[in-house]
């Protein structure tokens, strides 16, 4: 389980409000990827663990108790339009920047699962961290805020593309969703420049 220890050390050093950033959705064939950042005063929640080990039941729990306990949450979007012209690793700083800018309340510190976006890194004292979201509480409750919004936009879509199951498989790429992609071809929210999904 991921800890507060980072944190602990940053509160106690003067950072009155330290964030936590984290993405989902770099590795789906459709969709949007989807950035969090969720800012803490405070160790306020146990348990926290990088969404992808989570069961989505657990997911829709800790969502809500991030939610109540944060002082802010702040949330980006960027399509799959833009990650198939900017690169899905640019599009994740974007989405990035996105959620900063959509934050009530900015941190003082910031601390990112892996990455150090530029854009960030001039507006507020950041740290990259390997493998954050395993590590860091606030990073754990971004990827879980993030892995939460991103999957009821999937389940969604699946209204719209029912061919694709994206209420199941979320985008990503799976034998199911290889065969859909097979028989009817790709939609409007495939990612035409990844692997797999144009046929040409």
């Amino acid at each position: 389980m991921a800890t507060w220890e980072r944190e602990e050390k940053l509160w106690h050093s003067g950072y009155t409000l330290v964030g936590g950033c984290d993405e989902v959705g770099r590795g789906p064939l459709a969709g949007p990827v989807v950035a969090a950042i969720v800012v803490f005063d405070r160790a306020c929640l146990e348990n926290l663990a990088d969404s992808k080990i989570l069961s989505a039941k657990r997911r829709l729990e800790l969502n809500r108790e991030i939610v109540r306990c944060a002082l802010a949450v702040g949330i980006g979007v960027v399509d799959n339009g833009t990650i198939d012209t900017i690169n899905i690793l640019n599009a994740t700083k974007v989405a990035m920047s996105q959620a900063w800018r959509n934050l009530r309340m900015k941190p003082d510190y910031l601390l990112v699962d892996a990455l150090e976006p530029e854009d960030l890194a001039a507006r507020v004292k950041l740290e990259g961290l390997i493998k954050g979201d395993s590590l860091c509480a606030s990073i754990a409750a971004a990827s879980i805020v993030a892995k939460v919004y991103r999957d009821r936009l999937m389940v969604w879509y699946h209204k719209t593309y029912p061919q694709y199951n994206f209420y199941k498989n979320k985008g990503y790429p799976t034998r199911e969703h290889y065969q859909a992609l097979q028989k009817y071809g790709c939609c409007p929210l495939h990612r035409r420049s990844f692997r797999g999904v144009v046929n040409e």
